[in-house]
């Protein structure tokens, strides 16, 4: 990446003069941005990330992080002698690994982006589904993709009853940034796990936001031959994920994604975390990073 200091002031210059119109655009504006992948784990990809937070709180926008954690989880499982194991791409969720996920997303990993934000000049708060009510959850029924009479028992993952986005809304009008994992709770307080992206799908249609920013280890989607797809609509989607272009763990960002774009999100992008400031270059920029999902 080119360093900053070589630039010449003229090009700094048009660079912020460039971003202008970005930034009056989506002035008051939600942001929901799915934070995971190597921008989660790798030390100079996390300082980026807050900065580029905490800019865009400081030019008028509202970003709202939900985070993952699925190496983090699975290191601390290693460490307890337990092996992970996945169906349809969501991760089997029993008592024991219930209770290292709660410990990993709501202790470590979310407190550590908490003060990378605070470090960078934030004011971030870390928040969970019991939190003000926030995430209401069932046990998910995991209907098996090939045959729908079989069900899957995924243990403690949990299917979204009901998003109340009051706390959310209420650290935003205060200038804080919520910093949410994606742990909900049942009748009986019990919790879930829920996939982060589709928490953050939900959240973004709860929020009525401007823009959905799923961060990933990909250029975006990609077709059989691996080469990005920048724009998707529903019905292309759909083929996809009938052809076996889309599966595994894509599955449900991939739905979550289309699901926020049918619900009123005016966009959703697939981009990829690897790329320092991606994130700034895909709201402040003309140039499309990663995959676009529109409703139609």
């Amino acid at each position: 990446m080119t360093d900053i200091l070589q630039i010449a002031p003229r090009d700094k210059a048009e660079i912020l003069a460039q971003a202008l119109p970005y930034i009056r655009k989506f002035h008051g504006k939600t942001m929901v941005i799915k934070y995971g992948g190597n921008a989660m784990t790798d030390p100079e990809l996390q300082a980026d990330f807050a900065e580029d937070i905490v800019l865009l709180k400081l030019v008028g926008m509202n970003p709202v992080v939900v985070h993952g954690g699925g190496p983090q989880i699975e290191q601390a499982l290693n460490r307890l002698g337990k092996k992970g194991e996945f169906i349809q791409g969501m991760r089997v969720t029993d008592a024991e690994t219930m209770e290292v996920v709660e410990w990993v997303l709501a202790g470590e990993v979310q407190q550590d982006i908490v003060g990378l934000i605070n470090q960078a000049g934030g004011k971030a708060v870390g928040l969970t589904g019991r939190d003000g009510g926030l995430i209401r959850a069932r046990k998910l029924k995991m209907i098996d993709s090939k045959d729908p009479t079989k069900e899957h028992d995924v243990g403690q993952v949990g299917d979204i009853v009901e998003i109340d986005p009051s706390v959310v809304k209420a650290l935003q009008d205060d200038q804080f940034i919520p910093v949410i994992s994606p742990i909900g709770f049942g009748e009986a307080n019990e919790s879930y796990n829920i996939n982060a992206d589709v928490v953050a799908g939900k959240l973004a249609t709860v929020l009525k936001a401007e823009k959905l920013v799923l961060l990933t280890n990909t250029p975006g989607v990609l077709d059989k031959q691996g080469k990005l797809l920048t724009d998707l609509s529903a019905q292309e989607i759909d083929g996809l994920f009938a052809d076996g272009t889309i599966s595994g763990g894509m599955l449900p960002k991939i739905s979550g994604a289309l699901d926020a774009a049918r619900s009123g999100v005016n966009s959703v992008h697939i981009i990829d975390g690897r790329v320092p400031h991606s994130m700034l270059l895909e709201i402040l920029t003309e140039q499309a990073y990663g995959t676009m999902i529109r409703s139609r």
